[in-house]
């Protein structure tokens, strides 16, 4: 009796956190998504927690050891890109579940997922139309990060918090920036899809993603 009373006292536990959770990142995402992503998610037995931000990614899904599924997203000012990533990890999950761990992270499984799960939120209700035109050309092959669709990233980056910082693309050759290190470099030439630039200090030459956000010198 005692041991039934106290896996009560858990479940009742467990499922408060979770609803607390839900709670937390519904907050962050577009009014007019949240009773889909709630139906999206009823029942299933994932955990779905805001991160600080990471330069490496906006998200990600893991299995645990203990077998908990657990999805981590950066927090973020910009609803759009929240929902986006919510429902890109959303789709690891589920094509987990399906597939365990013989199909490509992002893979054709996990693509029919994504575009599966995305469609019905694809509407000027949730999106902006700007947003809702890029992402609607870049569902029919999504890559696995958003960032890798210029024109997707260029029409999130109208909703996110402004900062001092520009992108590599937006300044002009022969300017001289600095990076979060504090180390200067002034831009050179374009090569291919990335940009030369050299360091100030060492000369030697780096090449920069269009997309790298950097702090120009006045």
């Amino acid at each position: 009796m005692g041991k039934n009373i106290l896996m009560a006292k858990l479940y009742l536990y467990l499922q408060q956190h979770h609803k607390s959770l839900m709670e937390h990142f519904l907050k962050l995402i577009p009014e007019k998504s949240k009773k889909k992503v709630v139906n999206l998610l009823h029942l299933e037995p994932v955990i779905i927690k805001v991160a600080k931000k990471r330069i490496s990614k906006h998200g990600d899904f893991r299995k645990k050891a203990n077998g908990d599924f657990f999805i981590t997203i950066n927090e973020s000012t910009n609803p759009y890109r929240f929902l986006i990533t919510l429902l890109h990890e959303i789709a690891h999950y589920i094509v987990y579940k399906k597939y365990l761990n013989t199909s490509k992270p992002h893979g054709p499984e996990w693509k029919l997922a994504y575009r599966k799960i995305l469609l019905p939120f694809l509407n000027n209700q949730i999106f902006p139309d700007q947003i809702c035109r890029c992402l609607a050309h870049y569902i029919k092959n999504p890559k696995a990060s958003t960032d890798r669709d210029l024109n997707l990233f260029m029409a999130l980056r109208q909703y996110d918090k402004k900062e001092n910082g520009s992108l590599i693309l937006e300044i002009e050759k022969g300017q001289i920036f600095r990076i979060k290190d504090g180390r200067k470099f002034i831009k050179l030439k374009k090569r291919r899809k990335l940009y030369e630039c050299r360091d100030m200090n060492s000369n030697r030459i780096f090449l920069f993603s269009p997309l790298a956000e950097v702090i120009p010198s006045l």
